[in-house]
């Protein structure tokens, strides 16, 4: 999809988040999801800075470090959205960063100068190795096997985990899978999701890290 195209499509979704809060008849047969992020009114001046170059400041909430504030200075480039969450993907520096909308604080879009943009980067290929926004490529890609029983696996096959998802065997008992990429903590939530028939084939270690992470939540809930 061409970058048009995207900014097309997100301000769509917010012409009907805006037109299910006014006063019509569309929320009477559009169900909106009742989970919304937080801080959303960051989207449309990150969608504005995008098309117009502008360089973004804010301060950043780091919830895996007691939740303390960073200030960041960058150079904004896309908006990808995973598991119901908006992302903002953006240079500091030389690196590309990826900062959680619902997570920033005092945004500031400075329209007294642009940036040139950053056209070399391929974002299909930055998250072809990943489940979601974490692609961290020093980790390896991997091959994966699952297996899911019949039920789960109608879910499976109706919404690929990945789209490196390949059926190996699909019988009235079973479904198994093979899958393709890097093991991140977002990929294993995924697979915990569904975890009611889920068995992992291979890596060993990943059997391993789900099997314990089960013994944990049994002894929890015991």
């Amino acid at each position: 999809m061409e970058y048009d195209e995207r900014i097309a499509e997100l301000m769509m979704n917010f012409d009907l988040l805006n037109a299910l809060g006014s006063d019509n008849n569309l929320s009477s047969f559009v169900l909106a999801e009742h989970h919304r992020p937080v801080y959303s009114e960051w989207i449309m001046p990150l969608v504005k800075a995008i098309r117009d170059l502008h360089p973004v400041s804010f301060t950043y909430v780091n919830y895996r470090n007691d939740c303390t504030e960073k200030p960041f200075s960058v150079l904004p480039h896309y908006l990808k959205e995973s598991n119901r969450r908006w992302y903002l993907l953006a240079y500091d520096g030389s690196v590309m960063k990826t900062f959680g909308i619902d997570r920033i604080r005092n945004l500031r879009v400075d329209d007294t100068c642009t940036f040139k943009r950053h056209t070399d980067i391929d974002v299909a290929e930055l998250f072809r190795d990943c489940y979601g926004l974490w692609n961290d490529t020093a980790m390896p890609v991997e091959d994966i096997e699952l297996r899911y029983d019949a039920l789960d696996g109608r879910f499976v096959k109706s919404d690929p985990i990945h789209h490196s998802q390949r059926i190996l065997a699909d019988t009235p008992d079973e479904l198994r899978i093979s899958l393709r990429l890097r093991i991140t903590n977002d990929f294993v939530m995924e697979l915990l999701s569904r975890s009611r028939s889920l068995e992992v084939i291979k890596p060993q270690y990943l059997r391993e890290r789900v099997r314990k992470i089960y013994e944990e939540a049994l002894k929890r809930n015991s």
